[in-house]
């Protein structure tokens, strides 16, 4: 097949390219990279930040046109996967709808439904918009719900679940937010992750390290920062027994190599499950401190492995949980390794394509 993935998060497109083509299909990767992530892709759409950025980008795309056509498959990171106003984004659309075979819309973060079922429905017990059935207020939460719904974005996001083929969840709390809306269309496929050349060394450490990352624009958004102010009172306690490494909007190719050597990374304190970045690390022995709710493994049939360090959102819940592990040095080894073999059996990028590949192939 023909498939042309467009747009990126954390690496998942890339990612599921290169799955593909193990699979041997024809797949071209167009993205901005992630910002300033600057993961790889075929076509290069990012958009500079300059006064013309928008119109040159908009040049640059209509000269790509006819590269964008005679795909097979077409499958969207997000109902904005351009780095342009809603309107332009329904334009294009429209053109590779016309001019391509099957559409396929990615819900792999932030858009219309997830932010207005959760301030409104509240499928899940706590997510970047609610805690039980009380609406988060912060500043971050109130700017997502301004910028997605009565606007254009929720528009063009309606246009285009209405209008694709199938909508495809890297989630559970993703898959929960649109398959009750669109139960024949919606599918469950975990995030793909490229495993290493060679099996990661699980050694244990004199120090119990922990690792963040942190995203300056989405740090309250994401909990991060209830998660580093955790971590700090850990190391604050205990000194002797706790390094703790932050990095700061930096690369991806960066961000893996601080990671590297880590027992412990502290992602996402909203989340029902793992994502690409905890996943990454988890393949590397790392144990992810962050969503591993029953429906997590519930929805990937798992009845054995527990590696997730599952908290729940808020500050003394990740203290309490960062702290039983700094003193149960065999258990936390146990997820260390349990953190491979959970990321080998659900998460690995040929299997992972495999099932995008019998989907696309419906």
């Amino acid at each position: 097949m023909k498939i042309l993935l467009l747009g990126e998060y954390s690496n998942v497109h890339w990612t599921l390219a290169e799955g593909l083509r193990q699979l041997g299909q024809e797949v071209t990767v167009a993205s901005n990279g992630d910002f300033w992530k600057n993961y790889p892709r075929d076509i290069d759409l990012k958009r500079m930040p300059t006064k013309w950025g928008g119109i040159t980008l908009l040049a640059r795309l209509f000269r790509l046109l006819p590269k964008l056509r005679g795909y097979d498959v077409v499958q969207l990171i997000n109902p904005m996967f351009l780095e342009l106003k809603a309107e332009w984004n329904a334009r294009f659309y429209q053109y590779l709808r016309q001019h391509n075979g099957k559409m396929i819309l990615g819900a792999y973060g932030m858009d219309y439904y997830w932010v207005h079922e959760n301030s409104t429905r509240m499928p899940l017990r706590y997510s970047d918009f609610n805690f039980g059935k009380e609406l988060r207020r912060d500043e971050a939460a109130e700017r997502e719900r301004c910028d997605w719904i009565g606007t254009d974005k929720e528009r063009l996001n309606k246009l285009i679940a209405r209008n694709c083929d199938a909508i495809v969840a890297g989630l559970y709390e993703y898959w929960a937010t649109y398959s009750p809306l669109f139960p024949d269309k919606t599918t469950f496929i975990p995030f793909p992750i490229k495993p290493l050349d060679t099996s990661p060394k699980i050694e244990p450490h004199d120090r119990l390290r922990i690792f963040i990352g942190i995203n300056k624009s989405r740090s309250v958004y994401k909990g991060t920062d209830i998660m580093l102010r955790a971590a700090k009172r850990l190391k604050a306690d205990y000194p002797e027994k706790v390094e703790l490494r932050i990095a700061e909007n930096v690369p991806f190719a960066e961000y893996r190599e601080m990671m590297n050597g880590s027992d412990i990374i502290c992602d996402q304190l909203y989340s029902y499950t793992p994502s690409m970045n905890p996943l990454e690390a988890m393949k590397r022995g790392i144990i992810c401190c962050g969503g591993g709710e029953p429906e997590n493994y519930e929805i990937l049939h798992e009845k054995e492995l527990r590696p997730i360090l599952n908290v729940q959102p808020n500050e003394e819940s990740v203290y309490d949980g960062l702290r039983d592990l700094l003193f149960h040095p065999n258990k936390m080894m146990q997820m260390r390794r349990d953190s491979v073999s959970y990321v080998q059996r659900h998460h690995d990028y040929v299997k992972v394509a495999r099932r995008y590949l019998d989907l696309y192939q419906k």
